[in-house]
């Protein structure tokens, strides 16, 4: 079997998998179950001043017959006192000496209270510490969480302080709710964060309740945002990661966080330039024992590929992710439909039709007087629609159309056009 151990800016770890700073690591009694069940590591609830949580504080969002594709809160950080936090802590790491314990931390923008929290749970043995600057709610409006973290000068200023006094790996935990998430991590690595971890959670509502008009959730008739999560946040939390994973200004490592519910996810963030991973709604959802599949599926993955070491595939697809303008112009895939699975549902040709390039025909077999989808392949412009709502999977596949014009990218047809070139290919239809 591979080896699933991995290093995080100088933290070791059993396994990529920790649980992230959330209610499923409220306490030693979680943590510790999360440790049996197989969990290289956990991220403990957000420690500060204890704070009074309301109720009702979930919501999930349910669509096309499954549960929570995404997850909603307005659940604040710890509601223990420090102490009760830290013997809690103590306990576990004693019991899990080899497991990763990081204790999630906020404060408010004082020197003095950052340097009094690093020192107290350093003192009990963590392994490193994640400074919460992502909280997009509750906290915000206290001048903490997401109000420290929209903001790059409070983020450097704040993980230096931290640095001053900090004897462990310093992993800052940014907020997606910003236009461009490269510039807050820059400003953590310029501050000398040994780490950062993304994302947290997006603002959002959930819903409304159409009979009592009231938000979903809501606490005795008035409701607030809260932070979004879930699988359906996996697709922003990967390009937020991939972002920062190719950006010569962030250049430290990534603890990768957002929609991650089995190895496959997983797979997908370390390729995209993350160490590792922290998984919260998948946990909530099904309970601590999914690691286990998680385990089960990277270990198969990697030995079927003659991988020695899940360390070896970190960051490996990141080459391949651009700008727009870098992509080759001259490339082409049509829609090959396969009559034989096809189920004549017309799902591609209203699609097509209605919504994209007008290329999928009905027609009339003239030897068998049967319907069949035709793809019109001189108009079809490979968009994949057609392939994305067919219900069978495979039947309508993505072929290469091989031509003999060398790669062009937008850059260098403007480049050219600039410089006055009337090469043929600089007149690539876009």
């Amino acid at each position: 079997m591979a080896d699933l151990s991995i290093n995080l800016a100088g933290i070791q770890s059993p396994n990529p998998f920790w649980l992230a700073s959330a209610p499923p690591t409220n306490s030693g009694y979680q943590v510790q179950r999360a440790f049996e069940a197989g969990w290289g590591g956990a991220v403990w609830k957000t420690l500060g001043e204890p704070i009074i949580n309301v109720t009702s504080r979930f919501a999930g969002l349910h669509y096309g017959g499954q549960r929570v594709v995404g997850f909603n809160n307005i659940e604040l950080i710890t509601d223990k006192p420090l102490e009760v936090n830290l013997r809690e802590m103590d306990e576990t790491k004693k019991r899990f000496p080899k497991h990763t314990l990081i204790a999630s931390l906020m404060v408010e923008h004082k020197q003095e209270a950052w340097h009094e929290i690093v020192k107290k749970v350093e003192a009990i043995g963590v392994d490193g510490l994640e400074l919460n600057f992502g909280c997009p709610h509750g906290m915000a409006e206290r001048g903490m969480g997401s109000a420290v973290g929209q903001h790059p000068d409070l983020i450097r200023q704040q993980v230096e302080w931290v640095k001053e006094v900090a004897q462990t790996p310093v992993i800052v935990k940014l907020t997606p709710n910003i236009t461009d998430i490269r510039f807050t991590a820059r400003a953590a690595a310029q501050g000398g964060a040994d780490a950062i971890s993304m994302i947290n959670t997006i603002n959002s509502l959930m819903g409304v309740d159409l009979d009592k008009w009231l938000p979903i959730p809501h606490v005795d008739g008035k409701g607030a945002h809260g932070g979004y999560c879930g699988p359906a946040v996996k697709p922003i939390a990967l390009n937020m990661v991939a972002e920062c994973a190719r950006d010569p200004l962030v250049g430290i490592p990534i603890s990768g966080i957002g929609g991650i519910s089995n190895w496959r996810d997983t797979v997908e963030f370390l390729l995209m330039g993350a160490t590792g991973v922290q998984v919260c709604t998948a946990a909530m959802h099904h309970g601590f024992r999914i690691v286990e599949d998680m385990i089960d599926g990277l270990n198969n993955y990697l030995d079927q590929r003659g991988i020695a070491s899940v360390v070896d595939i970190v960051g490996k697809a990141v080459p391949t992710y651009s700008d727009w303008g870098h992509l080759n112009l001259n490339y082409k895939v049509v829609a090959r439909i396969n009559d034989d699975t096809c189920i004549h549902c017309n799902k591609c040709h209203i699609a097509c039709e209605d919504t994209s390039h007008q290329c999928i025909d009905r027609v009339l077999d003239s030897e068998t007087g049967k319907e069949m989808l035709v793809v019109l392949e001189e108009d079809c412009v490979g968009c994949n629609l057609c392939s994305i709502v067919c219900p069978v999977e495979g039947t309508i596949e993505m072929v290469e159309i091989p031509n003999d014009q060398p790669p062009l990218s937008w850059n260098e047809r403007q480049a050219a056009l600039a410089a006055g070139g009337n090469n043929a290919n600089t007149d690539a239809s876009v």
